[in-house]
């Protein structure tokens, strides 16, 4: 009996272990015109691994979440922030000056969930972490400073629920915009943060034609961006690289709740913007 307790227990391990690694699949692209299909659910994250760091991210839907994930430069996360939404593209630009293009479809249960893209063989490692250099330390103590001044702007601001969104204040240093928010939530119920996005939309959308979003990557965080608890406040630097706004187009700053419903949203437009204060 004890034998065949083994035996099954042998069984069991190998199915689980032959369904873990059927959810990773590694891609190398010969084609760089090629745009390769990639399936992304609701309530499951796909996470691409490039083989170097993330410069540049442009999505064809507003239904589409993507993000960097935290503390490394090359994998990008990505998942459906709508149910069956309509067929969309995502377009990379990684360090080497490479181009990835994506064509995305909903499907409830993925088959792949982690996708390491190659370029002809590329033995490049699994991860790349962030550089710990001047330039970087600078950009940290800057938005740590940034994150104790007091609030210079205030006239942005979005509330939902008893949550709210306000823009402290922008600045500028180096080359980096920092953007100090304050993040309150006076209800009973905590707000766990889904993503903190900042990206470049249409002024005017129209029904007609699909809206085009150019997401900014944050360069670095200071504070906690990640879950708002109850009766509380916070504030939350975000250090992004130096843009302007083209004409007849907004920067977007949106918070969006985990499993939730209190999603928030300032429009910042160019007159905002070119009044940021040195630092």
């Amino acid at each position: 009996m004890k034998t065949i307790k083994i035996i099954w227990l042998f069984w069991a391990l190998l199915f689980a272990s032959t369904r873990l690694f059927a959810q990773e699949a590694s891609i190398t692209i010969k084609d760089d015109q090629a745009a390769l299909p990639l399936q992304i659910a609701f309530t499951k994250t796909t996470n691409l691994i490039f083989p170097y760091a993330i410069k540049s991210v442009d999505k064809g839907s507003r239904e589409v979440l993507v993000q960097k994930a935290p503390g490394v430069e090359n994998v990008m996360q990505v998942k459906a922030g709508k149910e069956n939404f309509q067929q969309t593209n995502l377009t990379v630009i990684t360090a080497d000056g490479q181009l990835y293009s994506f064509i995305l479809n909903y499907v409830a249960q993925p088959s792949i969930l982690t996708i390491r893209l190659e370029k002809n063989g590329s033995e490049k490692p699994l991860v790349q972490f962030s550089q710990e250099n001047d330039n970087e330390a600078v950009m940290k103590e800057s938005a740590f400073k940034i994150s104790s001044k007091d609030p210079v702007m205030g006239h942005l601001r979005s509330k939902k629920f008893d949550v709210g969104l306000r823009l402290n204040g922008i600045y500028i240093k180096d080359d980096k915009f920092y953007f100090q928010l304050q993040l309150n939530n006076w209800s009973n119920i905590g707000y766990d943060v889904e993503q903190l996005r900042f990206f470049i939309r249409d002024l005017k959308r129209s029904r007609r034609t699909a809206s085009q979003e150019n997401e900014v990557i944050p360069d670095y965080v200071n504070g906690n961006s990640k879950v708002i608890y109850s009766r509380s406040g916070q504030v939350v630097v975000v250090a992004v690289p130096k843009f302007t706004i083209p004409d007849q187009k907004v920067l977007m700053i949106q918070l969006m709740e985990a499993n939730g419903g209190r999603n928030l949203e300032i429009r910042i437009n160019n007159r905002d913007l070119i009044m940021a204060r040195r630092f």
